[in-house]
């Protein structure tokens, strides 16, 4: 019997197949039309999760499995200790920019409960997200410094904030002038000088192992050093560390060749080269890592490091640039004035040169807090001591309002040779050296020398033994002055692990 040609094409076992596995479909959709979605809304990412968060880590998302009502996951968003924080939206995605860096030392949990996709209302039929529970920690608080007493003397120790454990990293043969810290946290990068026969112009510099672990702790395990640049050829002064921790800029003078100065790039281990650009005086790398302020004639250049490169910028004006805020986009600099005085200038990318304090005494070190919304300096003022017929200058601590340029003051310190301070990263507290306040201290203090940020950048040893002295600092108690620690320890040059 012939098949009419109306169902040949129900003939081929292939065809049946595909006609009923869209049959099939066509009832599944149109089952879940009518019955609806039963899932519950939920976090499918949370991009902090398990993670060890420092002060560089800007912002995390929370990805949904479907758009949110906004107002009801921003309200219902709970951190345990309070993170307070800015949110913008893109879609299923929620961005959360905490306004200031998690402390460090703690464990955070973030919660959400009780918010609901964009339709529920619409629809009816309110279900509640799947409640949600993340994690992440920050690290734990470290600083280094190098001390100034004892067998401590000259040699570079590692403390422990939490388990107030502390680690000597150098050895005794080593004076330590200076360091730097690497962002991972694993070495620290010094300028030393032997103990014996060696004067100041035979600093080379070296690698030590901080032994902290993985998992942020310190190991009992002996530190490792490494030599990184020698002093046989040329006398090394200032260096400094890239803030990716990838590239060294030292000052070097040839101990062969007559008036040959300037700046020699150590980059990712390779053997050092000259940038052979015009020589200046103090220098720090800029946040990206990509080029150098460095003081030039009547103004600071800002200079690629590629040899005999143009300046990219320069800032005619000014004499030094103390420090750079995290985003880039503004720093902290000196005009030295002709009536002798000194004012301290914020400059941004945007063209702004904005007088913050002019005073007559020295203008030490300033540091942007992490918000960048408030600076902190190191001033003096000058006292006259008429018996002696001298001026002396006595150092204080300072908080500048970036926006309404008010000066407060902090903390009164004696007059003093040598005194440097560093803000923790997480912006909670401020670490400083200086003797102790004593009547015998203050009436037989020489005078500070220097009349720059150079000589507080500059490491040398004190004339007295300074202690180390740790601030709170919150810029929401602006009217309530902090209360300093003096904590047990002998040392200069304090700075905080990143």
């Amino acid at each position: 019997m012939q098949i009419s040609p109306r169902f040949k094409l129900f003939s081929q076992p292939l065809d049946r197949y595909a006609i009923g596995l869209a049959a099939f479909l066509a009832v599944a959709i149109a089952i879940l039309l009518w019955v609806g979605d039963r899932t519950l809304p939920q976090v499918r990412e949370f991009s902090w999760q398990g993670q060890k968060i420092d002060a560089t880590n800007i912002s995390f998302g929370l990805t949904f499995n479907r758009p949110m009502d906004r107002d009801s996951v921003e309200k219902n968003l709970k951190f345990d200790p309070p993170l307070a924080g800015k949110i913008s939206w893109s879609s299923r995605r929620m961005s959360y920019t905490p306004l200031a860096p998690a402390i460090y030392g703690k464990s955070y949990t973030v919660k959400l409960e009780n918010a609901y996709d964009r339709f529920a209302s619409e629809s009816g039929d309110k279900k509640a997200i799947e409640p949600f529970t993340g994690s992440f920690t920050t690290p734990n608080p470290y600083f280094a410094y190098i001390g100034s007493q004892g067998e401590e003397k000259g040699r570079l120790i590692l403390f422990d904030v939490l388990q107030k454990n502390k680690r000597v990293l150098t050895s005794a043969n080593l004076a330590v002038l200076d360091f730097r810290i690497y962002p991972d946290r694993q070495k620290i990068l010094f300028g030393a000088i032997e103990t014996v026969g060696q004067s100041l112009l035979d600093q080379k510099l070296y690698l030590v192992t901080t032994l902290i672990d993985r998992k942020d702790r310190l190991t009992s395990n002996p530190p490792e050093i490494k030599p990184i640049l020698g002093s046989d050829d040329f006398q090394n002064f200032k260096f400094d560390l890239s803030p990716d921790g990838k590239n060294i800029l030292v000052q070097r003078l040839s101990r062969q060749q007559v008036g040959r100065y300037g700046l020699w790039l150590i980059k990712d281990n390779q053997p050092p080269r000259s940038l052979d650009n015009q020589p200046g005086g103090d220098f720090m790398f800029t946040p990206d890592s990509a080029s150098v302020a460095i003081a030039q004639g009547e103004g600071v250049a800002i200079l690629p490091l590629e040899p005999q490169a143009p300046p990219l910028d320069f800032l005619p004006r000014f004499g030094t640039v103390l420090n750079f805020g995290r985003s880039g986009t503004q720093a902290a600099t000196i005009k030295f004035n002709k009536d002798y005085t000194r004012s301290l200038y914020l400059v941004n990318n945007q063209g702004l040169q904005k007088e913050l304090t002019k005073i007559n005494g020295s203008i030490l070190g300033a540091q942007f807090d992490p918000q960048e919304k408030t600076l902190y300096c190191l001033l003096t003022d000058v006292e006259q001591d008429t018996a002696k017929n001298i001026f002396r200058e006595k150092p204080y601590l300072a908080a500048i309002n970036l926006e309404t340029a008010e000066l407060r003051r902090l903390l009164e310190l004696p007059p003093q040779r040598e005194v440097r301070f560093n803000i923790a990263p997480d912006g909670q507290s401020i670490l400083l050296n200086s003797a102790i306040p004593s009547d015998k201290s203050t009436s037989n203090s020489p005078p500070i020398s220097g009349d720059s940020a150079q000589a507080s950048r500059n490491s040398r040893a004190p004339q007295v033994p300074t202690q180390l002295i740790m601030l709170p600092i919150n810029n929401n108690q602006a009217t309530n002055s902090p209360q300093p620690e003096v904590l047990p320890m002998f040392g200069t040059v304090p700075r905080w692990l990143p």
